[in-house]
């Protein structure tokens, strides 16, 4: 591959010529990124790399370009942002200016495994190392369907390119700017890679809905008899460890869509959280983090034996993997599925109240889908000592553009049209909350999953949960009956009461509330 001078921005109305590299493969990114001082390779083969202040998105500097085509659609809560279009068009010319003077990277990709769906990305990077990450995370053409590639959606990330936030409307330097009229994602002030991966999520939460598809922020597998189970959960919950299954074929790990044919994977790539990771508890993930043609962000390693070391936390507990799908060795190579026969929503309730597992009805399906609840412990972010609940509207607050009823519906009416199950797993604390009781094993909260995803807890009997009203199962093999059984696990059940109704006010107040909180999480 050359440099060569191309209008890679022509069909976006930008005719400015620029030096560019295009669809370097993964091999050829790694030179270009050492070379360049952007990233280490390490001994497993990875090629590491440093995002600086930023090491998690930047979502109070996402913005939605103010225009007439989207302006009525989108939901205004305060995570959603209005910019002018002269904002927008102020900061694309300082990017073409920045690109006529630097060379860039360019990936021609998709997203949407299924072809009905398909939309094809132009990524333009100044680092080689997010060209990798690009390459890694979308679906990767063939060089037969590169040959026509017209892209639908272009996102450009220059971090070294900062705003003027006075002159150009924006919070800081730090910008990530939508634009549906021009179909344009400008991303500059951050190395944190998962923006031009979130940027994508974000527009197809806007583009597929029209389109009959229903986005959705959750990972996807299927067993050997062809049915589909759904993951919706925030960080930390277990959402890609339960996905990467070795009795299953993993179909993704974060974004699918939902439409009358069946489940289909946004992404061609795995973007897996690797703090404590270990070869014995996540053998998969692993061994797809260990090797030639991964990124790893803010993973520090040896400087004599270059050997990361995952239980470093001194730049970020929000350290990261991305690699290629079928690095997993169990994978749906085609991204795609039936309808789902299970949609399990996980929680790592910290305050140890909610049950191991539950089935949801229609409306506690809406409730708690809603609510997308989960909660920090103490210790886990500075100046958090107790538990806290974090509550992210659909599991994807960050990521929503229409009002969040419009993906609950959509939701709902696809569980009651495929009847599909519907339960709520607490893979946090049991017998007392974060600090007094014990988290729930993994090997339980597995042995949970397989039941559920094997049919085996469909005509369970089952018992209202006091709290919630939520049908628990009263027996689940291979899980002790203490681990279902929240409130009998409690030494103290008056405590167990106090923080129950506790809890219960929390979920009820953010649900009188969902569109008013800043931002959310996810």
């Amino acid at each position: 591959m050359q440099l060569e001078e191309r209008a890679v921005l022509d069909h976006v109305g930008v005719p400015a010529r620029v030096r560019s590299w295009h669809n370097l493969s993964p091999a050829d990114l790694y030179e270009h990124a050492i070379r360049n001082g952007e990233a280490s390779l390490v001994a497993s083969g990875a090629l590491t790399a440093e995002t600086g202040r930023h090491t998690g998105r930047s979502p109070k500097d996402k913005f939605f370009v103010e225009e007439p085509s989207s302006a009525d659609k989108i939901w205004w809560f305060p995570g959603n942002q209005p910019i002018a279009p002269e904002s927008f068009d102020r900061l694309l010319q300082k990017m073409v200016q920045y690109i006529s003077e630097h060379q860039v990277y360019v990936q021609d990709l998709f997203a949407c495994a299924d072809p009905n769906f398909r939309l094809n990305v132009r990524v333009v990077t100044q680092l080689a190392w997010h060209s990798v990450f690009a390459h890694n995370l979308f679906i990767r053409p063939s060089l037969e369907q590169r040959r026509d590639f017209e892209p639908d959606f272009t996102v450009i990330s220059l971090p070294d390119l900062k705003a003027d936030p006075d002159r150009d409307g924006t919070r800081t330097e730090t910008f990530i700017l939508v634009n549906f009229a021009r179909r344009m994602v400008l991303i500059g002030g951050t190395r944190y890679a998962g923006e031009i991966k979130k940027s994508i999520f974000t527009a197809l939460n806007y583009l597929m809905p029209e389109r009959g598809a229903m986005p959705m922020h959750c990972s996807a597998n299927i067993g050997q008899d062809g049915n589909v189970a759904l993951f919706f959960g925030l960080s930390g919950t277990g959402k890609t460890t339960l996905s990467s299954d070795p009795t299953r074929r993993l179909i993704g790990d974060d974004e699918h869509g939902w439409s009358d044919d069946g489940i289909f994977n946004f992404e061609g790539g795995c973007y897996a959280k690797t703090i404590r990771i270990s070869r014995d508890a996540e053998p998969e993930i692993y061994a797809a983090t260990n090797r030639f043609g991964a990124i790893l962000e803010n993973v520090p390693f040896d400087a004599d034996t270059r050997i990361p070391d995952f239980d470093d936390e001194s730049l970020t507990e929000n350290t990261r993997s991305a690699y290629p799908i079928d690095f997993i060795p169990d994978v749906e190579l085609s991204g795609r599925g039936g309808h789902p026969s299970n949609v399990l929503f996980l929680s790592a309730d910290a305050f140890g109240v909610l049950p191991a597992v539950a089935r949801l009805d229609e409306e506690q399906l809406r409730f708690f889908f809603l609510s997308g609840y989960t909660a920090k412990v103490a210790g886990t972010e500075r100046g958090v000592t107790e538990p806290e609940p974090t509550f992210s509207t659909c599991f994807a607050a960050p990521f929503l553009v229409l009002p969040a009823e419009t993906y609950a519906a959509m939701l709902q009416d696809r569980v009651k049209r495929h009847g599909a199950q519907v339960w709520m797993l607490n893979t946090g604390w049991v017998g007392g909350a974060y600090g007094v009781g014990e988290r729930i094993s993994i090997a339980h909260t597995r042995a949970i999953v397989r039941a559920v995803v094997e049919g085996r807890l469909r005509d369970v009997e089952t018992r209202p949960d006091p709290v919630f009203g939520v049908h628990v199962p009263v027996t689940v093999p291979g899980v002790p009956s203490e681990v279902l059984d929240p409130r009998g696990s409690w030494p103290d059940p008056a405590a167990y009461e106090r923080q129950a109704r506790r809890l219960k006010a929390m979920f009820e107040e953010n649900f009188a509330h969902i569109g008013e909180a800043d931002f959310g999480a996810g």
